[in-house]
């Protein structure tokens, strides 16, 4: 996973649901068969981001992450993780939250993101 592979967030299908994570992240949720970030015990839910907002979530959460991916999910593939868009924050934006653990096999695409 070099940078030289990596694409600009910008450049994701803006459509599109994706789950930010670390490569040491994402190894583990697929020896555990799932995504279930800290997040979902703290929170409640795992964070997601639509492919618009990816570039704004990478600037404002993971700067000086060396390696970063954007896990593609098939929202249909979710199981029983209901997602809800909403504002938790009040920062006049919502967001995709997962309301439960994320199978691996929702993750159709994984794309290694440029850091800025």
């Amino acid at each position: 996973m070099s940078g030289a592979d990596a694409v600009d967030p910008d450049a994701l299908d803006a459509d599109a649901l994706f789950h930010l994570a670390t490569p040491g992240e994402w190894a583990a949720a697929q020896a555990a068969g799932e995504i279930r970030p800290l997040s979902l015990d703290t929170e409640g839910f795992v964070h997601c981001s639509w492919g618009r907002q990816v570039a704004g979530t990478v600037t404002k959460h993971f700067a000086g992450v060396e390696s970063l991916l954007a896990l593609r999910l098939d929202p249909e593939g979710l199981g029983e993780a209901e997602v809800v868009e909403e504002d938790s924050y009040g920062s006049g934006q919502a967001f995709p939250h997962a309301y439960g653990p994320i199978p691996v096999e929702a993750v159709v695409e994984v794309e290694v993101i440029r850091v800025r």
